[in-house]
């Protein structure tokens, strides 16, 4: 929990990440809607632009110490930092450090180590920080979920999404076989390594067909555009959806 938080509120950052503020705004409404519903009152800093991940994943270190610089500035002083994004936590988290010694700037490396631990994957933000799996969310679907490359492996979120899934009211949740397997898309993998990317995703579909699922959910909407993908090409008849839009979802809103 925060230090201080039973003398007042938490104050509570919405990092929205650039791919959700251009291309899936809906997951970014979902996760304001849910935090208010828990009692948060997020902000969003004007000043955030990108993490710099675009930039570090393609060899371009030293390109990425403006957008590190642009990120602790837009965030300081927030309680939390919460995204709905574990490639972009990830980023922060273990990409940061690295370019701001990079830079060579000892102020921009304390700013990053002291923001560092504040900045939170929805998931682990609800279940670690807010302490609640039961959001009070209802989802009467068939639903299988695939946990993202970065928030498995790099976060380490473990079951956490999976917690706040079972505790939703009406959903069928089913698991999803080889669940650990990349779904092949890696930000710029898909464009340099094509064929292998087609590949990975169309393993990836096929094991979500053994499901039955009518929705397929994971914590980064990148992964699910490249699952998406695969799908609406095979016809498949299978949503994707982001985590928060399904903890977002409620008996009311589905009358």
């Amino acid at each position: 929990m925060y230090p201080g938080s039973a003398a007042r509120s938490p104050s509570v950052a919405l990092f929205a990440t650039c791919f959700n503020d251009v291309m899936w705004p809906d997951t970014l409404k979902a996760t304001v809607r849910l935090l208010r519903r828990l009692g948060c009152e997020p902000d969003f800093p004007a000043a955030q632009t990108c993490c710099g991940q675009m930039f570090t994943n393609t060899g371009y270190a030293q390109e990425a110490i403006p957008t590190v610089r642009r990120f602790v500035e837009a965030f300081a002083g927030y309680d939390a930092v919460v995204a709905p994004s574990g490639s972009c936590v990830a980023s922060v988290r273990h990409q940061h450090r690295g370019i701001a010694d990079r830079a060579g700037d000892t102020t921009l490396r304390a700013a990053v180590d002291e923001i560092t631990p504040r900045v939170f994957e929805l998931s682990e933000f609800l279940v670690d920080v807010l302490g609640v799996t039961d959001v009070g969310a209802y989802f009467p679907h068939r639903v299988t979920y695939h946990p993202t490359c970065h928030s498995l492996r790099m976060l380490r979120v473990g079951e956490r999404p999976l917690r706040l899934l079972r505790a939703v009211g009406g959903i069928d949740l089913v698991e999803l076989g080889a669940a650990d397997q990349c779904c092949g898309f890696g930000g710029t993998f898909a464009l340099k390594n094509a064929d292998t990317s087609a590949a990975m995703g169309a393993d990836k579909v096929r094991h979500i067909r053994d499901t039955h699922a009518e929705v397929v959910v994971a914590s980064d909407n990148s992964c699910l555009a490249q699952i998406g993908g695969v799908l609406s090409r095979r016809d498949a008849g299978v949503r994707t959806m982001h985590l928060a839009e399904v903890l977002a979802a409620t008996a009311e809103g589905a009358r």
